[in-house]
């Protein structure tokens, strides 16, 4: 089944700004609780049109990230169809291959996967993201001397392979998840934005 969505990402996590994950390095702390929602603004999986569509993810990530082990707790935008979610899920537990596989093969443990309604919305870098009862987050883009947003690439780890990840702060960052033992309620930690375009 082939696939091909665009869209954006939005990342907190309890690392400060800037994670080492990316860079390969131990989280600081030495274990990360992070949110991640990919909102997907065009895409087909399998025939399937997802457009307008969110998944996201709560884990917990153990010690170094490329390590894996991850426990996470999955989320699937409510107004997604049975088909549309089904097809969500083949893409991001790594079902189909692709760029996405080599994010999902490092989740040990899926704990959940929750209906929910989720809130996506990013305007000139400023992000805001709400899951349900679970994640509440604020991002702000970090910037340089002339206002443009500072930017990683070619990191050893990625989210959003094959594209540039803009790299910030976020103010208020919510997380509580009893399967999991996260209970964060954090500000000016570490916050990710890109866009992506993944396809198999």
């Amino acid at each position: 089944m082939a696939y091909r969505i665009e869209g954006r990402l939005l990342e907190v996590c309890t690392c400060k700004a800037i994670c080492p994950c990316w860079i390969g390095d131990d989280p600081d702390g030495g274990t990360c609780d992070g949110t991640l929602a990919w909102h997907i603004d065009k895409g087909e999986i399998g025939g399937t049109d997802v457009s307008g569509l969110t998944f996201g993810m709560l884990a917990h990530i153990p010690g170094n990230v490329l390590k894996g082990n991850w426990r996470a707790l999955a989320f699937v935008d409510e107004r997604a169809s049975k088909a549309q979610e089904e097809a969500l899920l083949s893409v991001f537990t790594g079902k189909l291959g692709g760029p996405v596989a080599e994010l999902a093969q490092l989740v040990g443990e899926v704990v959940g996967v929750e209906r929910v309604a989720i809130e996506f919305d990013v305007k000139e870098g400023s992000g805001r993201l709400r899951i349900g009862d679970t994640v509440a987050a604020d991002l702000e883009c970090a910037r340089g001397p002339e206002q443009r947003p500072t930017v990683m690439s070619d990191t050893i780890f990625s989210t959003i392979p094959g594209s540039p990840a803009y790299i910030g702060r976020a103010p208020l960052y919510r997380a509580q998840s009893e399967p999991l033992g996260i209970n964060v309620n954090l500000s000016g930690y570490n916050s990710v934005q890109g866009a992506f375009c993944f396809q198999a």
